[in-house]
């Protein structure tokens, strides 16, 4: 894919330090690193590195780090396909199900002020959901596996908080001696996965509550007393929550191919961005209420990085997660048998010495030869400052 002509970076250094200045009353330090990596991103200000083709020996001009920042528009290509190879050894021959779970709008202004809390409940809950609508013989009976993707934003960029669920058409059964199916084109009854998880979610929302977790200020300050906070639950349970389940599609190739539209996502890539002029960023986004058709926004350049910085995760916070027979404490016992009752071969064991720790080696080819690049110099900011060469100087007349 061609570089994007204008990048979210380029907006971050058109603002400068004058945005952090207009916007001193809400904006942290976390706002301003993430700003900073970004604006630094591939630039001589990160340092570098020269590649060299491993087979024919072709070595390419100075490549800029990378930021690595989970936010950044340009640092998720490598994360993603490291990502997607690792689940490559973990997919099922079996047609495989999208489910989302969101949050009412209501609880949008609670989770900016509970980022931690309430994104973790929402993980937990709608896994929660799953499992055990799952194990329920009136519905499937059997244990279901799945990857969850957590992403806090809709197209306009606002706040709008739900789970991808990405799992396969059925389940190992209660007893481990076989595979349960689901039927072609109905995984779980939605009726039955609204009603659980908006209990389950308002039931962990209460239990935060009561010890403590949550923290309420601003036009929220009121919800810290216990009368007023049950009487702000109450008419979420008088309207029925989302949740969107797709019917069963593709096998295991085409379902690496879906999941990368989803996992390493950020709240807007830079292939979206349109143009800039007079303080004004204009980008695309897609109408699903009118049939996802393409559509531009225009928002002054403040609103823009503060809606794109609502989006921010808190520090360590995982927001792709495995449930289930492929949950990291299970895997290695379930997943096998999962293989064996399908009639599938056992997933590969990755050799030693042939894992993706180092991505440059996949992610680069040569021009030549189309071998992998590899590094074979690694430059400071300092030292590529050295290498670069001395500005001209004209002498004055």
């Amino acid at each position: 894919m061609s570089r994007p002509p204008l990048e979210v970076a380029d907006l971050i250094h058109t603002a400068g330090t004058a945005f952090i200045e207009r916007n001193r009353q809400w904006i942290r330090w976390p706002h301003i690193k993430v700003l900073r990596a970004i604006a630094r991103c591939r630039s001589a200000a990160l340092g570098g590195h020269i590649d060299e083709c491993s087979r024919c020996g072709q070595r390419a001009t100075i490549s800029y780090n990378s930021c690595r920042n989970r936010h950044c528009p340009k640092c998720q290509t490598g994360a993603r396909e490291r990502w997607l190879e690792a689940r490559r050894r973990e997919l099922l021959t079996s047609p495989y199900v999208h489910v989302v779970f969101t949050l009412p709008p209501q609880l949008a202004s609670l989770a900016l002020q509970n980022k931690k809390v309430i994104y973790g409940l929402l993980l937990r809950a709608s896994a929660e959901t799953l499992l055990e609508v799952a194990r329920n013989p009136r519905h499937l009976g059997a244990e279901i596996g799945f990857f969850s993707v957590l992403h806090t934003w809709n197209q306009k960029l606002g706040l709008h908080p739900h789970v991808h669920c990405v799992v396969p058409a059925g389940g190992l059964s209660l007893d481990h001696t076989h595979w349960i199916r689901s039927r072609a084109h109905f995984f779980l009854p939605i009726p039955v996965l609204r009603r659980l998880f908006r209990g389950k979610f308002v039931a962990g929302l209460k239990s935060a509550f009561q010890h403590s977790q949550l923290h309420f200020s601003g036009n929220l300050a009121l919800l810290a007393q216990p009368k007023i906070f049950a009487s702000w639950l109450r008419p979420l349970f008088r309207k029925d929550w989302v949740v969107y389940s797709k019917p069963p599609f593709g096998g295991p190739e085409y379902v690496l191919q879906y999941l990368g539209r989803y996992t390493h996502r950020v709240a807007i890539s830079n292939h979206r961005l349109i143009s800039f002029a007079d303080g004004q960023v204009t980008f695309r986004w897609r109408d699903s209420a009118h049939n996802n058709e393409q559509k531009l926004m225009t928002l002054s350049l403040d609103e823009f990085l503060r809606r794109f910085l609502l989006h921010l995760l808190p520090k360590g916070f995982v927001r792709i997660r495995n449930f289930g027979f492929l949950a990291n404490r299970r895997r290695a016992m379930l997943l096998p048998l999962c293989f064996e009752v399908l009639g599938l071969l056992p997933p590969p064991q990755t050799q030693p010495g042939a894992s993706l720790d180092n991505p440059s080696r996949y992610l680069r080819l040569c021009p030549h030869c189309g071998a992998p690049m590899v590094i074979v110099e690694r430059l400071t900011a300092a030292q590529i400052q050295l290498r670069s060469p001395p500005l001209l100087v004209t002498a004055a007349a």
